[in-house]
Parts: structure tokens; C-alpha cells; sequence
């Protein structure tokens, strides 16, 4: 029976190699990649609403992909794209506010982009993802607080999966997005909530 390590636990043998001088090409086997299977991603947001309460919303259209080598630990090539004209709350006209220039400009600023640099363990199936997000033009560092769920084959499509959790708090004003931000009518912290499954190509 073949077994697969924690997939973050994999990675301090990178670390570790680059600690002793060894280069990945070196040691690795090959790369691999897997896309996110945009029929099981969801994309979340939280901010806070005049006081009153904390106000969920979604992005219904995003995709990404990474490249990971099970063998020595490497992650890579890490990014995710959100389409932000997709942005959801079950009330229209919020909807198209959210959409205008106040706010995500979708017109302007179709999509928002994670990509991966680096990333640190925290846990047995949990780290850290450190990156930088493109947003309305801007790109400011977030990191992505990740717990790495199941890899298996999957029961239905019978292809190797895995199943991921990551959230991230940043500012919308760092980003340049200050819409009632100092009457406080709309927090400036928002939370990010990403789940996905990723399958090996």
C-alpha cells in the first residue's frame, strides 16, 4: 500500500535540502501538477456591515493550479484567479455597487490574483502560504492560512484529489478600496475564505 505524507510535512525535506546545498533538480522527481476543479471552489468573503453584523458574500467564478512533487516536497507555480464581476449577495443592487468603481471596478479590474512564494508548516496538515494578491491594480502581500484535508482517489471521478481549506484577513484600503471605510460604515478588515479540490492531470 503506497503511502502519501502529510503534504506540508513534505516540505521541510525541501527546506531541508536547500539547507545542505542540494538543488531540487538534483533530488526531485518529476513535478506535478493539479488544477482546482472549478465545479468544487468556493470563494468567500466576510466584512463588517455598518456595526450591525458581518456581512458574507461569494465569488461564484474563479479556477487555479500548482505544481507539487510528493517526493521532495516542492510546491510551486502556485496561483488562483478570481473573477471579481462574479461577486454575490443575494441582493442586486448591492451586487452592482460592489461591482463599480467604489468597490471592485469589475469593468476595469476583471480579475483578483494569488500567487504562491513561500510557504512554512505549522501543523501536521496545516501551514502557511506566503504571497501576494493583485487587486484593483495593486499587489500587496497576504498569506494564506491553509489546512490541507484529504488526498486520495476520488470515490466518484476515480482521479487523485485533494481537498484544501485556506482563509486570509487583509485591508481593503491597502488596496486602494476606501468606499466608507472612515465613517466605519463598512469594515476595512475582510476575511477570505477559499475551499477547493485540486485533482493531478
Amino acid at each position: 500500500m503506497r503511502v502519501y505524507t502529510s503534504f506540508f510535512s513534505t516540505l521541510l525535506i525541501a527546506a531541508a535540502m536547500a539547507a545542505t546545498g542540494l538543488t531540487a533538480a538534483s533530488a526531485r522527481a518529476e513535478s506535478v501538477k493539479y488544477t482546482i476543479d472549478p465545479t468544487h471552489l468556493t470563494i468567500a468573503f466576510k466584512v463588517h456591515h455598518v456595526g450591525y453584523f458581518d456581512m458574507i458574500g461569494l465569488f461564484t467564478k474563479g479556477s487555479g493550479s500548482f505544481s507539487f512533487d510528493e517526493d521532495s516536497g516542492e510546491l510551486s507555480d502556485l496561483k488562483v484567479v478570481i473573477k471579481t464581476k462574479s461577486v454575490f449577495t443575494g441582493h442586486k443592487k448591492r451586487d452592482a455597487h460592489l461591482r463599480s468603481a467604489d468597490f471592485l471596478n469589475a469593468g476595469e479590474f476583471p480579475e483578483m490574483v494569488f500567487v504562491g512564494k513561500t510557504t512554512e508548516k505549522t501543523g501536521d496538515k496545516t501551514g502557511k502560504i506566503h504571497g501576494e494578491l493583485t487587486l484593483l491594480g495593486e499587489t500587496r502581500p497576504v498569506t494564506l492560512d491553509v489546512r490541507w484535508n484529504k488526498a486520495a482517489e476520488h470515490p466518484i471521478y476515480k482521479r487523485w484529489t485533494v481537498g484544501v481549506d485556506a482563509t486570509a484577513v487583509l485591508k481593503r484600503s491597502d488596496f486602494g478600496m476606501a468606499y466608507a471605510v472612515k465613517n466605519g460604515w463598512i469594515g476595512d478588515e475582510l476575511k477570505l475564505m477559499i475551499g477547493f479540490e485540486a485533482y493531478k492531470e
